[in-house]
């Protein structure tokens, strides 16, 4: 009998359920009744705690449509793992001692960043893992895509789509904050796809006056409004010359809840003219996951299932060059894939006139 446990850690996001659905179903359909799946309820918490659930082939049924995830989520700082907390649990010990509890032959781990740096942690320490690469920064290191980006992406395009044209009736500048910290991905894709005229990334730090002699331009040209596309982790061009505790210390010192009502500010005081912030936030997570992200979600969910019937553990399944492939963890934690400065997609932006802010 086949004993596997799943869970999913980190922020939500569209195709949690149907990467489930994939891993689910692809090993019933390989092991029949000789596999027992198991749920952990809300991430590395319910490992640690020993919260799961025995699953059943009909719990995964319905689902693949469905946005968030059945299992739950939440967040276990990677650097927080190792240290023993006012409650004395020893967070590695207890997750070890949850698997052997629980007699499993493998654990599937859907996460981003930070939960892939504790499973290549849990890996090191004898546990039999295979993880799925979910974010919708598409930023984690070893595959083209993530699943949830596509989806964001969508989301992320309607709002610009929506933007469009009440900026255009009243003739105003618009800021659309996008999240993406430390990686501009998923705010680059959707500034092309949704018409942005200037787009900030995190990885090109911006210039103030290049960004008002953009905005000037395009009024001397007769446009009457201007789009923002802005990354929530964008910063200026100053600010990239500060190291990292100088950069912490001046975002936990800025007057604005974010960097998009910053520039609001600054931009107004140097063109003069009305601006509106847009924070779509938490919606670029959420609903249904879009035709792509429920495919991509399943195809990592077989080859998940195909890694454990093979036994091919330690690695994470990731997408490259269209092909399925696995990754091992070693090569994946705590790498950061971030937009290069002078990629292709970059200087195609550039070649529409897009102003990158530098």
């Amino acid at each position: 009998m086949k004993r596997i446990g799943m869970l999913t850690s980190g922020g939500d996001c569209q195709g949690l359920n149907a990467a489930l659905r994939g891993v689910a179903k692809a090993l019933y359909e390989e092991f029949g009744k000789d596999v027992e799946i198991y749920g952990i309820h809300d991430g590395y918490r319910g490992l640690i705690e020993g919260d799961y659930q025995k699953m059943a082939p009909e719990n995964f049924s319905g689902i693949l449509t469905h946005g968030g995830t059945i299992l739950g989520t939440s967040r276990q700082p990677f650097k927080l793992m190792r240290v023993i907390g006012e409650n004395n649990v020893d967070k590695v010990a207890a997750m070890k001692a949850t698997y052997a509890k629980m007699k499993l032959d493998a654990l599937v781990i859907l996460g981003g960043n930070g939960t892939h740096k504790t499973a290549n942690l849990l890996s090191g320490e004898g546990l039999n893992v295979v993880t799925l690469p979910k974010t919708i920064d598409n930023d984690l290191w070893g595959t083209d895509v993530t699943f949830g980006y596509q989806s964001a992406i969508d989301i992320a395009t309607y709002v610009l789509d929506c933007i469009h044209t009440t900026a255009t009736s009243h003739g105003r500048i618009f800021i659309v904050e996008l999240m993406g910290h430390k990686a501009g991905w998923l705010t680059l894709e959707a500034g092309i796809a949704g018409g942005a005229d200037i787009i900030l990334i995190p990885e090109i730090p911006y210039k103030l006056d290049k960004i008002v002699s953009t905005l000037n331009r395009r009024g001397k040209q007769g446009k009457e409004f201007s789009i923002l596309a802005v990354a929530e982790g964008a910063l200026s061009y100053e600010e990239s010359k500060l190291s990292k505790k100088e950069f912490k210390q001046a975002r936990a010192n800025m007057a604005e809840p974010s960097i998009a009502y910053r520039l609001a500010n600054e931009l107004g005081k140097k063109t003069g003219q009305e601006i509106r912030v847009a924070v779509p936030g938490h919606f670029q997570r959420g609903g249904s996951p879009c035709a792509f992200d429920r495919v991509i979600s399943t195809r990592f969910g077989t080859e998940a299932a195909r890694l454990i019937k093979e036994k091919k553990f330690g690695h994470m399944v990731a997408l490259q060059n269209g092909k399925m492939v696995d990754v091992p963890l070693s090569e994946v934690a705590g790498k950061l894939k971030t937009v290069p400065p002078e990629s292709e997609i970059v200087r195609s932006a550039r070649d529409l006139g897009i102003c990158m802010g530098d």
